[in-house]
Order: C-alpha cells, then structure tokens, then sequence
C-alpha cells in the first residue's frame, strides 16, 4: 500500500458508512423489477402443484381468451424441447446429469417446475390467466429421501439415468499423498485400547435463501444487443452461459445487473426464467419482464445445504486427533443447477478445519430427489464443513472427559507453525488461533460461565446453561484458476480491473466484481484513494454492466475482496509507473529518483514534484510526454491468485434452555474473527452481523420440510420462520489480524465467516445444557418441540412427532430413538 506521512489520513481503516446506503434508504435504487421500458409485455410461470407426474394433457384455450393475453406457451410451442440449460462444474467424467429444461415437456420432477408459460400485457392479466390454464397430471410416486433413493431398487427420479447418484466422488489423503490411510488408523484405533473412534451422524437440513429481493429478469430486444436486466450475481457469467445456451453470439448480448437485493449464492445461477424471457422477447421483438412472487421463490429458487453427514473421528485417548472419515450424502433436488454438486464436494477441504489430522478421507454422492434443486448458499460447503468438525470435536471432548477449548488447542496449527500445510495439500499463509481464542474467551468470561454452569446443575435449576464454542477456518477468495480447473470447473477465477485516471484528476474504476448488498462501492474507493493518493470522493466505482466493465467472474465466494480488489491494487500500480515516467520528463529527472508518497511524485532530496492529478492533465492535452510512451495511465489487470485466504476465528455461544418446555435462548455471543487486515470496519461488522443471523437461524429456526407427496409445506413467510431482530441478542464482535502474506492488501475476506461458524457454536450451546441430562443430540433446528422431546428421549419417555415438525425428506431419518440417540463410541 502507498504511505503517507501522516496515518490518519489514509482511507484503509476508516469506518465509513457505505456510499450506496444513501440511495437504497431514500428509494433511489434502481432494482430489475423497476426497469420497465417501452413497451414491456409480462411472463407468468405456470408451474406444477405435483412433485412428479406425467403431463397428459394441457387447456390452453381459457387463458388464450383471457384480456391481455398474447399467448400461452409449451415447450413444443417455443422450440425449446432441447435446450437445456448447462452445468458448469461436473465432478466426474462419468458423472449423470440430467438436462435442465426451461419448461417441462412431459414429465415434472419436482413441485414448481414450470410446464407453461403466459405472456400478457400486464402482470395481473398474465397471472390471472394462468390460473386459467389446466394442466392433467397422472401422478408418479415421488422419491423424497436419500437414504432410500440410493437403496438397491430404488425408484427413479430420472429412469433414463439409471440411477438417483449423481457420481461419488472421493478425496482420500494416502491416493493424493498428502497424508496417511485413514482405514489403517481406524483398524489401528479399534484395536488399541490407547485409542478412541467416534462415529456420529449429523443433518444438514434444507434451507431457503430468503433473499430480500426476489428473483427478476427484463429482456429488451428492441437495440443493437439483447439486453438482460437481472437480479444476479454473476452478470458476466449470464452473459457467457446465455450465448452458449441460446446460440446467440456472445458480443450481441448485454447483461446488467442493477441494484441486487441480496443474493447468498441463490442468484448465482442460470434461471430457465430468465431463457424464457429471451425466447419471448425474441419472438415478439418486444421487452419482456418477469418477477416472481414471495412464494414463488421460495417454492423453485435454489435452496442450499440438505445432507445426511456421517463422521468418524480416530485419536488417541490423550486427545491427540488422528484422522477423520467423512461420508455425505447430499441432495441436489431434481436437476443441477449452475455449479451443482460442487456446492457440497467444497467442503472437502475444510473438513479438516484448523486442526493436524494425519489421515483423512471425504466421500460425497450427490442424490437426485422430486424436490427443488440445491445449489450455493452463504458458505457453499463450508458451513456443512464446519459444523460437522466442530459437533464431532465436542463429541470427542466428551468421550475423554476433557473440556472441549482445551482439545481443540492440543490439536490445532500454533501460530508458529505457519505456513502450515494441511492433510488435504493446501497451504494455510497466516493465522493465530490462540490470541482469537484468548481475546474471545476473556471477552466471553468462559470460566465465570462454567461456574455458573455448574452451579445451575447442582441446584437443579430447570433452565440449564450450555456454552458453544466453534474454533474454525475457512477458504475464501475461490480463485486460483489452475486448482479449479484440476476439479473440473468449467471457467476460470480470475478477476478483472481497470482504473482510468480523468483529465480532471477524478478517477473511475471498473470492476468484473458485482455486488449485492456487501458495500463494495465505499470499500473499493478506500482502497484505491489510498493507492493513488487522490480524495476518497473522487473515486467512481462501475460495475454489473458487461457493456462497461467487459470482463469479469463476478461475486460468490468471498472473493471481492481478495481477488477483484486485488486486482485493482495491481492496475493501480500500473498507472503509477506510467505516471511516475511522465513525472520524471516533466520534472526533468531520472525514473529512478522519483518517489510517490500520498499522491505526490517528487524528485528524491528536493521539494519539486507534481501531483498525481497534474499528471494526468498533462498526459490528457499532451502537449508534453515522453516519446516512448502513449499519452495515456489507463491500466488494466487481470489477477488470478495462487492459492485461497484463510481466515479464522473464535465464535462462543451462552445457550440457556429450559427443559420443562425446551425454550432455547442465545444469551450471550462473543465472536473474534481474524480477516487480515481491514478495509472499513464499518463494513466488516455488518457483515459479521448478517452472517451471524444466517448461521444462528440455521440452527434455531429454518428448515423447508416436504409431505409425503412432496409438497413444500413451508412455503410462505408465515411457515418458514426467519429471524427478526427480537429474536437475536446484541453480538459483541471482534478482529484481529494476521495479514495474508499471498496478496499486497493483506486481506482475507469476512462475508461467510458468521455464517459458517455461528452454527455449531449455537447448536454445541444447546446440547451442552442438556449433556448431564442424556442428551447427546438435537437436530436443527432447536426448536422448543425438538428439544424438549430430545429430553423426554434421554429419560426413555416415547415422543409422538408431529407432521409439521418433521424432517426434510431429503434427511432420510424419523424421530428420535432414545437408545441411540446419535452414534457409537468404540
């Protein structure tokens, strides 16, 4: 980073509120569903109530008379029986998938898929049409539940597959030589008294990304280019994948994506309603809209996590860990969507967690079901990751007597060990896990709560005091383009900038990063005012237009920061050196004597220089520069890193639950996270703040349950419970840094961490309170029912679940069964 004499005025650091909120709080944003140009006609989707079926007949006939109707259309009637939409990160050769139609043609797979569509001249004319259109279905026994659908003679979800697997894929430390056999040490383990293997199972349930905004696309074919206003996150990716599903040439397409109201990895996908809208538009050589409802979206958007995670862990019986055998079953719904079961196989190397294992082995299959698809949600594999490290690591603790932060510091990497290079090959830079913990715990009063604790037991209080802990790592900055192209990602990672420096001195920036609600604007401009040395305010950040910013992988994975802003740190270089050349002409001095320090270029031991702003009004009337230059600082940089960042930190949960009626409430939550360094904490902190509500809700509230017949049966927001902010205590947040010594910001990236830690933190909380009682197990969510019936189980009291409290089909498990309620200790 460029240094100024004076500290104080260098933007990296500040706290400053985000330059975007001014117009998303007074009503001048500018989202999808507001862009309605000349013209617009509106698409209404009408989808399948049947879970699976086959199409035996369609009446079109009431709707195609309804007011304002321009049509009603099949797949036959569009042309579009064949096209389907792709999927980019296969994990196998011989993996199957099947195609991912925009509309059914004559069977349905899950409830939601579209089968026809109803073009009218405004939106309530095409939705009351559709209501009109009958759809005969001859229904087919659905396949709901994992387990079942990969049992031998299993019914098929897609008989032309011949299976419900997608692939299974499987990573195994002695096959990568990266550790040892994971089969040996547990063989070993069994048989030496020395050692201890604990098996446990744990659920992922279903979850709805719930984004604020729901999802929404206008096509207008009315210009030069097609252009696609939507609600993505990944503007640059839509475009590619548009031309290639479309069969349009990629230069005549325009995507932009304006204001985006939330993603969470829900909108980083291909939608078959966006490929409509194209058709349509095309067709009719007008504007076409479509925005689906609240329900709607909860219905067929992508829904995230769904796996049944059995783990076993091998160590020594002085705690030492040895190895660790992960085996998922994960459900990707009907179809794959744009990165499919690469969602679940991420998460395979972070099983490991911030821990020395010796030996490890990750297997995953991806199942198909007749429920919607799963793809990315906040964390992408490493909230599952975690989880089942940080559940498994106190179920450790508790078979050897020992107190669970203790274990954990025996086993993890010491701050003088890094770089550490971990049982699955990648290479942690940086980090300190002991001043997180310590600054953490001393924040939390860790041991004034586990006298409390034990004063509650021994008084029999009926509300318990349980204490979480989750210590954990994350990789972020999904980039280096070479590894993703080794687990056969259809692209790269790379990340685009380019910074033109104005005659005035302003400078605009672009970026191939498209936000979404994570204030990269205000941070982006901190960085390059300080790079460049120019005021904050004159720093202009375009983005979500591939007409403006050309190139571009867009945002998923926390990788704004660490690869797009690094990007732009290496344009800006670029202008300097070409700024520094013309300084030195104009100031008639070697190169190699200019220094630039807060915006200045000066010739070394004098007081003459000029100011970056100078420069480029002198290289913009060209009137004097260097003859073997162009009259141009405009600088492009593609950056493509060599390996993720890896922050870390220590999340602590207060849990108090009442075991008369199995109220669960979060007292008390204390987290340090260290990101590298800070851009703006502003920022990080309500990132961190959002990310812990995403994480707590999983492990308090959410869940998308099916019936029998799979049907969702939490479709709105009255049945699918997210959290307000009565329900959630004021968080006492914190970081630390250790700079990532693989990019010149030192940055690490902060968008996940709440989410992926704050779920085993809470649900370790929950189950702490009621260990002395018997329980050993409440799957999430820990609602008041689940628990109080998990502490009726633990007293051999027989329970009676109740239909609307059951597990997601995709869990494949029953009720509770109190003489195992959770696995097996050898």
């Amino acid at each position: 980073m460029t240094a100024t004499a004076d500290p104080t005025t260098l933007e990296v650091g500040k706290a400053r509120p985000r330059r975007e909120d001014a117009r998303l709080i007074v009503g001048r944003s500018r989202y999808t569903d507001a862009i309605t140009p000349n013209g617009t006609l509106y698409m209404y989707v009408v989808r399948s109530p049947i879970s699976s079926a086959t199409i035996t007949g369609i009446d079109k006939s009431a709707a195609e008379a309804a007011p304002g109707v321009l049509g009603v259309f099949t797949a036959g009637d569009l042309g579009v029986q064949a096209v389907g939409l792709p999927h980019a990160w296969p994990l196998s050769p011989d993996e199957k998938a099947p195609q991912r139609p925009l509309l059914a043609n004559t069977t349905v797979h899950f409830a939601g898929e579209g089968v026809a569509v109803v073009l009218a001249r405004t939106l309530a004319q095409a939705r009351d049409a559709a209501d009109l259109v009958e759809v005969d279905y001859d229904p087919i026994d659905p396949v709901l539940d994992m387990t079942a659908a990969v049992a031998d003679g299993a019914a098929l979800v897609h008989p032309d597959l011949g299976t419900n697997k997608n692939t299974t894929w499987v990573f195994d430390s002695a096959g990568a030589g990266t550790g040892g056999d994971i089969d040996a040490a547990i063989a070993a383990a069994e048989s030496d008294p020395d050692q201890i293997v604990v098996k446990r199972r744990f659920i992922q349930q279903r979850l709805i990304p719930a984004f604020m905004e729901p999802r929404s696309c206008v096509v207008d074919p009315t210009g030069e280019q097609l252009t696609i206003y939507a609600a993505t996150q990944i503007p640059h990716i839509l475009r590619t994948m548009t031309a290639a599903s479309m069969g349009i040439p990629e230069a005549k397409i325009r995507v932009i994506a304006p204001d985006v109201g939330g993603g969470f990895g829900g909108k980083a996908d291909m939608l078959c309603e966006d490929m409509l809208c194209v058709v349509l538009a095309q067709k009719f050589g007008k504007p076409v809209k479509w925005t689906e409802s609240r329900s709607e979206s909860l219905l067929s958007a992508a829904h995230g996590r769904d796996q049944i995670q059995d783990i076993t862990i091998v160590a020594k019986r002085d705690g030492t860990v040895i190895g660790i055998d992960v085996n998922l079953l994960a459900n990707m719904g009907a179809y794959l969507n744009l990165f499919g079961a690469a969602v679940p196989a991420l998460g395979a190397f972070m099983f490991n967690g911030i821990y020395k294992f010796d030996a490890y082995r990750f297997t995953c299959t991806p199942v198909f079901t007749n429920t919607t698809m799963t793809g990315a949600y906040r964390g992408a594999g490493r909230p599952e990751a975690t989880f089942a490290l940080e559940r498994i690591m106190d179920e450790l603790a508790v078979e050897l007597g020992r107190d669970p932060m203790d274990l954990r510091r025996q086993n993890w990497i010491t701050h003088e060990e890094f770089p550490f290079t971990t049982v699955v090959g990648l290479t942690y830079d940086s980090g300190n896990y002991e001043q997180a913990t310590d600054q953490a715990m001393a924040t939390f009063d860790y041991a004034g709560l586990r006298r409390e604790q034990e004063e509650r037991r021994a008084s029999g209080d009926k509300v318990q005091l349980g204490i979480g802990i989750s210590t954990f790592t994350e990789m972020c900055g999904l980039a280096p383009s070479r590894l993703l192209g080794s687990l056969g990602y259809g692209a790269g990672g790379w990340e685009a900038a380019s910074i033109r420096m104005l005659a005035t001195g302003k400078v605009e920036v672009v970026t191939g990063s498209s936000p979404h609600g994570q204030g990269l604007e205000t941070a982006f401009s901190q960085i390059i005012a300080d790079q460049l040395g120019v005021p904050y305010d004159d720093v202009e950040i375009l983005h979500g237009d591939t007409q403006v910013s050309a190139k571009g992988l867009d945002t998923y994975g926390s990788r704004s920061l660490a690869v797009g802003g690094i990007a732009m740190v290496k344009a800006a270089d670029k202008v300097i050196a070409k700024a520094r050349k013309v300084a030195a002409h104009l100031l008639e001095a070697s190169e190699d004597d200019i220094d630039f320090e807060g915006g200045r270029f000066t010739v070394r031991g004098t007081d003459k220089g000029k100011a970056i702003q100078e420069i480029a009004y002198a290289i913009f009337t060209a009137h004097d520069y260097p003859e073997d230059m162009e009259p141009n600082l405009d600088a492009d940089y593609v950056f493509d890193p060599e390996n993720f960042s890896f922050p870390h930190g220590t999340h602590l949960a207060a849990m108090e639950v009442d075991t008369e009626t199995g109220q669960v409430t979060l007292r008390k939550y204390v987290c340090v996270d260290d990101i590298g360094n800070v851009i703006n904490p502003l920022i990080v902190e309500g990132q961190v703040h959002g990310g812990l509500a995403q994480g707590i809700a999983q492990a308090l509230f959410e869940e998308a349950n099916y019936d029998e017949q799979g049907t969702l049966v939490n479709g709105t927001f009255v049945d699918y419970t997210l959290p307000s902010a009565a329900d959630l205590p004021s968080f006492d947040t914190a970081t630390v840094s250790t700079p990532a010594t693989t990019n010149p910001l030192g940055v690490k990236g902060v968008g996940e961490a709440g989410t992926i830690a704050s779920t085993p933190a809470i649900v370790n909380g929950v189950i702490d309170a009621l260990r002395h009682l018997g329980v050993t197990n409440v799957e999430m969510p820990t609602t008041s029912q689940r628990v109080w019936r998990a502490i009726q189980a633990a007293k051999g009291v027989a329970t009676q679940e109740t239909p609307i409290d059951t597990h997601s089909p995709g869990a494949g498990l029953g009720s509770i069964d109190p003489n195992n309620p959770q696995g097996e200790v050898q």
